[in-house]
């Protein structure tokens, strides 16, 4: 199984490249950071005995997505898995040289990007497309003409939900464009991931509050290589059972909008 993980360099997504190393995938590996993707892949290495594919993209920059999703098409004849996990969670609000808030970018328009880029492969290998969404996509309150909440009150938290929503909505569009799509809430995890936010502080440091990567990264690994991945096209997993969610998070008219949006925002 030839499967693409971003996000591949640290926290869940290094968790995730070294279990699916153990079920012998032959990994591509994307990250930011080179020389934390170097360390994964090698961690990856000593399982496998061959060195993964990397490939160093930052997800601000949308023109690094177009190179990244070149450079694949280049090598690579298939794609069975493709695992969006690359994501991040800021208080401050930043805008990119694309133009776009950082987290909505990063989150979701990356991603969207990639995953158009590389959908006609996607198609043809009868992919899987697992994405790393959240429970806080419930609180999101998307708005495909404000994507940046540029017209919105906008807050850390605010936005990150609406990204995280958008992740559930790009779920159910895809899978309605006949990918097998899955989404899911990994879990609150104690990766350091939004370490300068008082709520994750908060359930890092209470015992029992925040596991460890491992199990977040079982639950993407789950939809990865369990029927579930294919059985269940456009849901969204907890503890890899497809869970209830509010029609925020699954209205398709909702979806196509935010495609539409999404197109837009890319230049596709």
């Amino acid at each position: 199984m030839i499967t693409v993980l971003t996000g591949a360099s640290a926290g869940i997504g290094a968790a995730v490249a070294l279990e699916l190393a153990k079920r012998e995938h032959q990994l591509v590996l994307v990250g930011r950071t080179p020389a934390k993707l170097a360390a994964v892949a090698d961690q990856v290495a000593a399982v496998t005995g061959t060195a993964p594919g990397t490939f160093q993209a930052d997800f601000a920059v949308l023109d690094d997505v177009r190179r990244l999703a070149d450079e694949l098409l280049a090598r690579y004849e298939r794609i069975d898995v493709l695992v969006n996990n690359a994501g991040v969670m800021t208080t401050r609000r930043e805008r990119t040289a694309d133009g776009h808030e950082l987290m909505m970018q990063v989150n979701h328009l990356a991603p969207f990007l990639l995953t158009n880029l590389l959908f006609d492969l996607l198609k043809e290998s009868s992919a899987r497309v697992v994405t790393t969404s959240s429970r806080a996509a419930r609180t999101g309150r998307l708005d495909p003409a404000d994507l940046s909440r540029d017209r919105r009150r906008w807050s850390g938290w605010l936005q990150y939900g609406d990204t995280k929503q958008a992740n559930a909505l790009f779920t159910v569009a895809l899978a309605d464009r006949g990918l097998a799509a899955t989404c899911l809430h990994p879990g609150v995890l104690d990766t350091g991931f939004a370490a300068g936010t008082f709520f994750m502080k908060f359930l890092t440091v209470v015992p029992g509050m925040a596991e460890p990567p491992e199990a977040g990264a079982d639950r993407i690994v789950h939809l990865v290589t369990h029927p579930d991945g294919v059985d269940h096209p456009g849901r969204f997993f907890v503890k890899n059972v497809p869970a209830t969610v509010p029609r925020t998070m699954t209205d398709p008219e909702l979806a196509e909008a935010l495609w539409s949006a999404s197109q837009t925002a890319c230049s596709l």
